[in-house]
């Protein structure tokens, strides 16, 4: 962090605060009424910090705090500091889902960055949406930029078990619905399944996208898997402020870290993880906002070749997010796949990140697994071709039953969630373990926002009989911190016309993971007569953002940006004379 000093006039910001003309008056006059001193800011480098703290956001709560280290940090590196407030995306509280407003805060960020006297930004973020959000915001502005994660909450507990969020709340509801549990034990739950700040402790979503954020080379190295109330978070949030002024005197924008060897990079990352299905599309988004082509076949052709090594639920066996931080986190994974990367590129901190991982170790070998005993030979997410998914499908086939990965069974379909959630243990539906569970109007359009519902719940009769696995295929997503034969992501999605929207109940489906293929046995004849018969649903949004959304929405195969932010083609920055 030597770099020489940008002059002032060198600044982005000096086009608000420099000039000789009115309007650079009005800037400093009004920045005199916010209590500032000249010389506080005049000439130094002015760093934004997006905050996505929230009362209603548990895993983002801690954030209005972790600002002030940031601040401090960009203080002593001799920037001048600015909070902007942004949408937090709940993932818990927000509906119908938070996906539905990930491009929202992608614009807000993008906008905001563009139209104020900034000169470089530190996003804070972590809760699924705001990782991709805030950095396919900041990639379509280009300034110097650091992600900081929100980290990972602490363990939940109760009556002697560690205590995954999400992954267990599925588990014990599942136990409630079979009658293993009745509401003592759920109520004592509430209490111990997520006990402080931060985002879920599983390799979930949050989790997955932060790594992948790290991988990616925006955050401080370390920075993805440090619990979010542990001391050392606050001195990565500190030492992200000191990186984002260097980053502005070295003018290393976003474009020179997010390049095409970071996105496979991340990709690596992901699937040797075990991480969540989820990060297919936001990865492809953030690499499209990025001017880099990232497919579903770069996802597959490199998991054929990463193995999973993070033994951490819900793709591993046992440990959390805390256990792989203290044997080595990100930098120790990373040190175990170097042959997989591509280790010249730069990073926030470093000029390579060959340099960033020097002297990284491994100090639990059971957490972070030697690729001579992986948690699973392949990547951790397969994408699946058909008749049925033209466009693609996905699989997290290593949170599935061994026996359920080639399965062929009758279709029962439900038209839409509330149909299933009334109906699912209708006797006269005749569900059995083989039976294989479609749920349609569920994806980007569908949903809409593509909603978590791909884990659809299995019935209660079912369940009493021990069964805790089936097949499930959906254009919906499910929560990084579920589990199951859940076929996910289904393009194109049924409610423009795709061809999960033909399907019958009754009808055979065959999953196969090791060759790939969702096949729906009916023949083409008889889908061109169905499809002859099938009537496009009603558009729902006659206004406001609902309509921009559903008309600007791409599918899940190209990362559910919108078409016109995803779109080649510059901005000009705005005239601030």
């Amino acid at each position: 962090m030597n770099a020489p000093r940008r002059e002032p006039e060198q600044l982005r910001s000096h086009q608000w605060y420099g000039t000789d003309g009115l309007r650079s008056f009005s800037h400093r006059a009004r920045t005199r009424q916010l209590g500032y001193l000249p010389e506080e800011h005049l000439g130094k480098p002015v760093v934004a910090i997006l905050n996505t703290w929230s009362d209603i956001n548990p895993c983002h709560v801690h954030l209005r705090d972790r600002a002030q280290a940031v601040k401090r940090g960009v203080w002593q590196a001799g920037g001048f500091p600015l909070e902007f407030p942004v949408a937090t995306l709940s993932e818990t509280f927000q509906k119908p889902t938070p996906m539905l407003y990930r491009n929202l805060l992608a614009m807000e960020t993008e906008e905001l960055l563009r139209s104020y006297p900034v000169d470089g930004a530190v996003l804070m973020g972590g809760c699924d949406k705001s990782t991709p959000a805030l950095l396919m915001g900041a990639a379509s502005v280009d300034l110097p930029a650091v992600f900081v994660p929100a980290g990972p909450m602490l363990p939940g507990h109760w009556r002697g078990e560690t205590l995954g969020s999400g992954t267990d709340m599925w588990k014990y509801w599942d136990d409630k619905r079979a009658g293993l549990i009745g509401d003592c034990e759920m109520t004592e739950l509430e209490s111990g399944l997520a006990r402080s700040p931060g985002h879920c402790m599983t390799m979930g979503t949050a989790s997955t996208l932060t790594a992948a954020a790290e991988a990616l080379g925006v955050t401080v190295p370390g920075a993805s898997s440090i619990p979010a109330v542990d001391s050392g978070h606050d001195r990565m949030a500190a030492r992200a402020g000191m990186t984002a002024v260097d980053l502005i005197h070295r003018d290393r924008r976003l474009s020179a870290i997010l390049t095409e060897d970071a996105f496979t990079d991340a990709v690596t990352t992901v699937l040797g993880l075990g991480g969540s299905t989820n990060a297919v599309i936001h990865l492809i988004a953030m690499a499209g906002r990025a001017g880099v082509r990232l497919t579903l076949d770069d996802f597959d052709r490199l998991a054929r070749a990463v193995p999973v090594l993070a033994n951490v639920r819900p793709g591993g066996r046992k440990h959390l997010m805390e256990d792989f931080h203290f044997a080595g986190g990100l930098p120790g994974f990373l040190s175990r796949v170097t042959d997989l990367l591509h280790l010249d590129r730069p990073t926030v901190s470093h000029d390579t990140l060959r340099e960033q991982l020097a002297g990284a170790l491994v100090h639990d070998d059971d957490v972070i697994r030697t690729r001579d005993n992986p948690v699973a030979a392949e990547g951790g997410v397969a994408v699946l071709r058909g008749n049925l998914c033209p466009d693609g499908a996905v699989i997290k086939h290593i949170a599935a039953e061994p026996r359920l990965l080639r399965h062929t069974g009758p279709a029962v379909v439900f038209d839409d969630y509330r149909t299933l959630q009334r109906t699912i243990n209708d006797p006269e539906l005749g569900i059995t373990a083989d039976s294989v569970l479609v749920l349609r109007n569920s994806g980007p359009r569908g949903g809409p926002g593509m909603p978590e519902y791909g884990m659809l719940p299995i019935p209660d009769h079912l369940l009493k009989q021990g069964v805790r696995d089936m097949v499930r295929i959906s254009d919906a997503r499910m929560s990084g911190t579920s589990y199951g034969a859940c076929v996910l992501h289904v393009a194109p999605e049924s409610y423009v016309g795709g061809p999960l929207a033909l399907v019958r109940t009754g009808d055979p489906i065959t999953l196969d993971v090791a060759a790939r293929t969702l096949h729906l046995h009916v023949d083409d004849a008889e889908l061109e007569r169905r499809r002859a018969d099938w009537t496009p649903p009603p558009a729902r949004n006659g206004r406001g953002y609902g309509a921009l959304y559903d008309e600007q929405i791409t599918q899940a195969d190209t990362g559910c940006d919108f078409a016109f932010l995803a779109r080649p083609g510059e901005v000009a920055d705005p005239y601030a004379g």
